[in-house]
């Protein structure tokens, strides 16, 4: 499979599109949180329709869209976004929504 493929894109809320590369989410569920393998289509629902979306307190353009999974157990994906555009930065299930500002919610 080319690495450069696109996988997935996903159409947020926010009228920011996110492209993910195959190369890109292997990183993720290979490198940074092996948890995410298998969880493509829980990520995309989670940037096309999140529970909540958050502003990053350290970076204005990066926000962290959360969607519950289960009691007090949600999916995070973080993304970056330019111009109308975006990319994922990274996934994973967390028990907590972080700080920072809501700009959204559903």
């Amino acid at each position: 499979m080319n690495p450069d493929r696109l996988l997935f894109t996903a159409e947020t809320p926010l009228n920011c599109s996110i492209r993910v590369t195959v190369a890109y989410w292997n990183t993720i569920t290979q490198i940074k949180h092996p948890i995410m393998a298998g969880q493509e289509e829980a990520v995309q629902a989670t940037l096309t329709q999140p529970d909540e979306i958050r502003c990053s307190r350290s970076d204005p353009n990066v926000y962290l869209f959360y969607k519950l999974q289960q009691e007090k157990r949600w999916l995070c994906a973080i993304i970056r976004q330019l111009n109308g555009e975006g990319f994922l930065i990274t996934t994973y299930p967390t028990d907590a929504i972080k700080e920072g500002e809501a700009i959204w919610q559903k």
